[in-house]
């Protein structure tokens, strides 16, 4: 699903392993993970506003879990990427993951999580994506 705010972050390029993704490393306020970059491959590096997506939903117990810490966070932890905020569920069905000033959105399958609890979400590097922006 798609983060609804615009955040700012510095980005470096990764080494490329001859798959056709552009891989970077974002830096956030909260932590930094490798991601699949979704802008032009030459403006990789600096700052940029981006808009995060990821391509999992979430799966209580499976996924997703009750976070041991309170503050939110970003890391790489056995080959995944770990978001670690605030989780509020929606009238529709989704989820809003709150990971510092970003808003994650996720689909939600059965059994959903508890509403507003805090939460550490695992997601395959290659299901994370991000799309800058140019305000």
């Amino acid at each position: 699903m798609v983060d609804d705010r615009v955040v700012l972050v510095q980005t470096e390029p990764m080494p490329q392993s001859g798959s056709e993704r552009v891989m970077v490393r974002v830096h956030t306020p909260v932590g930094s993970v490798v991601a699949v970059w979704r802008g032009d491959a030459h403006d990789v590096a600096g700052l940029h506003h981006i808009e995060w997506t990821i391509g999992e939903d979430i799966h209580w117990g499976l996924n997703t879990w009750p976070a041991l810490l309170a503050e939110p966070g970003v890391r790489e932890e056995a080959g995944q990427v770990v978001l670690r905020g605030r989780l509020q569920l929606t009238a529709d069905g989704a989820a809003v993951l709150e990971v510092g000033d970003s808003l994650v959105l996720f689909d939600v399958c059965s059994p959903p999580p508890p509403d507003d609890t805090r939460v550490e979400i695992r997601i395959d590097p290659e299901g994370v994506e991000l799309y800058p922006y140019q305000l």
